[in-house]
């Protein structure tokens, strides 16, 4: 599935009447030559296009009512070539319904020491308009990110970059629609919410539905579908038939995709981009939906198993936050525990999604031992390694907060041959006994969203944007 619609940021520069046509004519010129650096630097993700000067309130105004009323703009980023007057910036800047970055920085590197003057001085105040500018934001208590550097070094630009995949994920979290499946797994805690809050603050929809909705869309797949989806996986995985036959594999897969069409079918035409399962809840089918989840999630769905809604939003988010990027659904299993070796072992029942694996996935057919069904089709596969973020969303009662947790990703050295799910094995930071007793004492959860792609402060970007009470283990 699409991860998001095409994007754009609006780059608007500030300034004012007072320094004369002539100076408003070269700020308009720089602003211009800067959007066109940035938009074919590569760095960028989305393209810059640049507006009119913002010189008065009523121009001000004007652009941010654009902004919001345009739903291909995902954010707004604002530069003080000059000094703009804050109080032109306030009636805009309080109607902007959509994030904003402040790049502190100016169109010349260096101070020209043989030539400057104070036209010169004049038109390049971008150290005096930041103060003003800044000023008025933090006054209204603007949620603004800052960026602070000089434009055309790649460290800046990749600072600005990051920003921006926050703010698409910040606009399509009011667009993220979680299937339910069946109801939670009974007795579990963690996996509760409250549905209307999560709605208001990050804008999710999560709707029920029986287990037999969707077997009616699993009835009417045919058996054509199924075989060109059987040929996809052929050129996809590795097939292990282990001690099955090939006939008892190849029916068991056979099931898998066509759960995988029929999940598919059921989403795309009721607009949802995210959903959960649940092994207690299968009456009608065959098979927890294993090989299926897996596939889905690599496309760009949101998941969580045993009806954790809750993940399944978070990881749909994380997915657009990281175009899909070695990001998705995880669950802490067991612990290694050896001096020196301490790391956290990272899996579930069947659905590890196959955005982290580090080698080709191969299919398996095996038992579940839980559910009392058919042995599922799921991929098998170790994870990639690599320094990154696991985020758990729980809600305590009078609000919802966010973990997130630093981690390091390292590849499997030892085979395990007798288990039938992928694998993902991490170690946290500070250490191993700090970073799980943070966690735990937090009320982290056991199912995540982990990500080799972002970093915390972009976690932290969003969570202040849908004013969201966070913890950061590192």
């Amino acid at each position: 599935m699409s991860i998001t619609a095409a994007k754009q940021f609006w780059f608007v520069v500030g300034s004012q009447h007072l320094y004369g046509e002539e100076a408003l004519a070269e700020v308009k010129a720089h602003a211009q030559t800067m959007t066109d650096a940035l938009n074919n630097s590569g760095v960028l993700p989305y393209p810059l296009v640049l507006q009119d000067l913002a010189v008065t309130a009523d121009k001000i105004t004007s652009i941010m009512k654009e902004v919001n009323y345009r739903d291909e703009v995902a954010g707004v980023i604002t530069w003080m070539h000059t000094f703009s007057p804050a109080k032109m910036w306030i009636r805009g800047t309080k109607m902007l319904q959509k994030p904003l970055l402040h790049l502190a920085t100016q169109f010349n590197e260096s101070i020209p020491w043989a030539t400057i003057d104070m036209d010169f001085m004049n038109l390049n105040q971008a150290a005096h308009g930041d103060r003003e500018y800044g000023f008025i934001n933090a006054r209204l208590k603007k949620q603004n990110k800052v960026v602070v550097g000089y434009w055309e070094r790649p460290e800046v630009q990749q600072q600005v970059a990051d920003w921006m995949d926050v703010a698409v994920a910040y606009n399509e979290s009011f667009n993220i629609k979680v299937a339910r499946f069946g109801d939670n797994m009974r007795n579990v805690g963690v996996t509760e919410g409250d549905k209307v809050e999560a709605q208001i603050q990050f804008g999710w929809t999560v709707d029920y539905y029986g287990i037999g909705d969707l077997v009616q869309y699993v009835n009417a797949v045919t058996e054509q579908e199924i075989d060109e989806l059987m040929a996809e996986y052929a050129n996809l995985y590795a097939f292990e038939y282990g001690t099955n036959s090939k006939e008892a594999w190849e029916a068991s897969v056979r099931i898998q995709a066509s759960y995988e069409i029929a999940l598919k079918r059921f989403m795309d035409e009721k607009g949802y981009n995210a959903f959960t399962s649940n092994f207690e809840d299968l009456h009608g089918m065959k098979q927890l939906p294993g090989l299926a989840v897996q596939r889905l999630m690599a496309q760009g769905y949101g998941f969580a198993g045993e009806g954790d809604w809750k993940t399944a939003a978070l990881d749909r988010l994380m997915k657009v936050m990281s175009h899909n990027q070695n990001t998705g659904f995880m669950e802490d299993y067991t612990y290694e525990m050896a001096i020196g070796q301490e790391a956290i072992l990272q899996s579930h029942m069947l659905e590890v999604d196959p955005s982290l694996a580090s080698n080709q996935p191969k299919i398996i057919v095996s038992p579940l031992g839980i559910g009392g069904k058919e042995d599922p089709a799921r991929l098998v596969f170790d994870g990639k390694a690599g320094d990154g973020v696991v985020v758990s969303m729980v809600d305590l009662g009078t609000h919802y907060k966010l973990l997130i947790n630093e981690v390091t990703a390292f590849e499997p050295t030892a085979p395990a041959p007798n288990l039938p799910v992928a694998r993902v094995l991490w170690t946290v930071k500070p250490n191993f006994q700090d970073g799980v007793k943070a966690w735990i004492e937090n009320g982290g959860g056991h199912h995540t969203v982990v990500s080799l792609n972002l970093t915390t402060d972009q976690i932290v970007t969003y969570a202040k944007l849908v004013n969201l009470d966070y913890v950061v283990i590192k």
